[in-house]
């Protein structure tokens, strides 16, 4: 098989890429991303060029699979403008391409970001992201977009990803001593360690499995249990004071993405995961406990 990747320099490909590689049924991957990639493999080769760029459909030749983890995360100092045609011009441009290569395998990465908030959500729940949250609205528009007009491609749903290649924004998070303060009972969150993202993706390869799958594993947990289990005092802040602070930083540095990334503490989202077990017999081999101890 030959695999097409999009965002082949992401934290994500990072994890994944070496154990595609290593798979002896795929013969050849093709990587593209505007970053230089950080892996290098006799099978892997990698352009620098954009997911909107017209030489797109050419590189797709001969391939037999796309997976396409391209996104803008962070925006920083982007515009809202440009971060959308991105995220969601980009993406319909990809698949666009894709089909029109012949390549009948589609898979793309998205969020349990798109739910916005709700407790063990299966994949028939609504799309309902926070608002201003452009990450998980993007995320939410494509979706909207494969599934009537690419009602054949896989679209995985992890919860947050965590493990050695997770977002540094993540990792700063994780190791501050302090949290933003909310009432009890504190909202509930799941992770997934990227090597069971990545055994998900690589198993949808040779899967039938179409249309949204969660991805999360079992154990909840709430950011205040995890700065307690790092720190013995912990410091409690108010949760406007943390996003007033957040709103300046990113206004005048670009720091992060926007403050409603904040936001999603605010809420429980937890997923059910059976479709994923049932249609790709996917077992994920990290506990929370696990997949946050790895983040360094």
């Amino acid at each position: 098989m030959r695999i097409f990747v999009t965002g082949a320099a992401s934290h994500l490909a990072q994890a994944w890429l070496s154990k595609l590689c290593a798979d002896q049924r795929i013969e050849r991957v093709i990587g593209i991303d505007l970053a230089p990639a950080i892996f290098t493999h006799a099978k892997f080769t990698h352009q620098l060029l954009d997911i909107r760029s017209p030489d797109l459909g050419a590189l797709m030749s001969g391939c037999d699979a796309l997976v396409h983890l391209a996104w803008v995360v962070l925006r920083g100092k982007m515009k809202a403008e440009t971060m959308h045609d991105i995220n969601v011009r980009g993406t319909q441009l990809v698949f666009e391409a894709a089909r029109a290569a012949g390549i009948t395998r589609l898979i793309h990465l998205s969020s349990a970001s798109v739910y916005g908030s709700g407790e063990n959500l299966s994949e028939a729940a609504p799309l309902q992201p926070l608002p201003n949250f452009l990450y998980a609205q993007h995320k939410a528009e494509v979706e909207n977009c494969l599934a009537h007009e690419f009602p054949e491609a896989l679209r995985l749903r992890p919860h947050i990803i965590l493990g050695p290649h997770c977002q540094p924004l993540l990792k700063q998070l994780l190791h501050q001593p302090c949290y933003p303060r909310r009432p009890n009972p504190q909202p509930r969150l799941q992770c997934v360690h990227e090597n069971d993202v990545a055994d998900a993706i690589s198993a949808g390869l040779f899967s039938p499995a179409s249309g949204p799958l969660n991805l999360a594993v079992s154990g909840e947990y709430s950011f205040k249990q995890v700065i307690a289990a790092r720190y013995r005092h912990p410091i409690a802040l108010p949760f406007g004071l943390v996003k007033t602070a957040l709103d300046l930083a990113w206004r005048l540095t670009g720091y992060g993405g926007e403050p409603a990334w904040l936001d999603g503490m605010r809420h429980t989202l937890t997923l059910d995961c059976a479709r994923a077990r049932s249609e790709l017999g996917w077992q994920p081999k990290y506990t929370a406990e696990a997949a946050l101890a790895v983040v360094k």
